[in-house]
């Protein structure tokens, strides 16, 4: 699955517009280097976000084409 829409379907960050901008900007991570919104996340990659003044880790525990609100948080766990 693409990163951008990982972003979304996991409800890190609302939009796929707004995950495609900041993953141009720079401000997405993947294993410690910089992604494009094409990149194809797998299971146990490293996430982090940037966004304001808050960084973000969190940790890929499972990629799915859809998922309800209340089953979002788990597709990922957040990393200290």
């Amino acid at each position: 699955m693409r990163l951008d829409k990982y972003l979304k379907v996991s409800r890190l960050i609302k939009r796929r517009t707004v995950a495609n901008e900041a993953c141009d900007a720079g401000r997405v991570s993947v294993n410690g280097k910089p992604a494009r919104a094409s990149y194809d996340v797998k299971v146990g990659d490293l996430i982090e976000i940037a966004l304001g003044t808050k960084t973000m880790r969190v940790r890929v525990a499972s990629v799915v084409e859809h998922a309800a609100k209340e089953d979002a948080s788990a597709l990922y766990t957040v990393e200290p």
